[in-house]
């Protein structure tokens, strides 16, 4: 697996390279968003390790960026912010995770090894004529490939994953955002009026139905 350390300090950059080669993975390294930008694009990377201050590029707009080319690997954000507008703030951009510094190696391992251990689940999941290619990130109906945004397929890969069963909105931005106190749960129906026009589905096809109230549930029928 291939990683990419996007970080102006060169002390964590040299103590995250050697700890994650020790471990059997591939490192690359930038010291600035611009570098690290171009690098994301180019190389085949699995994982990114993001700082969120960084000369030339903020790792916000880096992060963006990366999402606006519909590039979908995990991004885990190094960031010494902590408050509960800047996590939302990165998890709007696209980040899957983030963690605070300073950290300790072994937290940060455990967090990149449960971001593959995503990954190495089954690779197809399907819905009625919907499947979708996880490995590729990719949502076919009738197979025809769909453009879905990050946040898009992440919120559609979670709603099939729990098929059968009532994934409530809490649970929702729990599990998809990560986010673990008050939050306005309705953005979650602008992301799902969204994936339905882009899946050719009404409000009330079987496929995704929802619970009024309460969420959604996807079902084979």
């Amino acid at each position: 697996m291939h990683i990419l350390i996007i970080e102006d300090e060169k002390g964590i950059v040299d103590f995250l390279k050697q700890g994650l080669e020790e471990e059997n993975y591939t490192v690359s390294t930038a010291f600035d968003g611009v570098d690290g930008l171009q690098k994301a694009l180019e190389l085949p990377v699995d994982l990114i390790l993001l700082d969120w201050m960084l000369p030339k590029m903020q790792g916000i707009e880096v992060c963006r960026s990366i999402r606006n080319q519909n590039i979908t690997i995990p991004i885990l954000f190094l960031t010494a912010k902590d408050t509960v507008q800047e996590t939302i703030e990165g998890l709007k951009a696209g980040a899957n995770d983030y963690i605070k510094k300073p950290f300790s190696f072994e937290e940060l391992l455990e967090r990149i090894k449960i971001h593959f251990r995503a990954k190495d689940e089954a690779k197809i999941v399907t819905l009625g004529n919907i499947t979708i290619d996880k490995s590729k990130f990719q949502v076919f109906v009738d197979n025809n490939e769909v453009s879905l945004t990050h946040r898009e397929y992440e919120l559609l890969e979670y709603l099939i994953k729990n098929k059968g069963n009532v994934c409530t909105r809490n649970k929702i931005i729990e599990d998809v955002w990560d986010i673990h106190f008050e939050y306005d749960t309705g953005v979650i129906d602008v992301f799902m009026n969204a994936i339905r026009k882009k899946l050719n589905l009404t409000k009330d096809q079987d496929l995704i139905k929802t619970i009024r109230g309460v969420g959604y549930i996807a079902n084979d029928n």
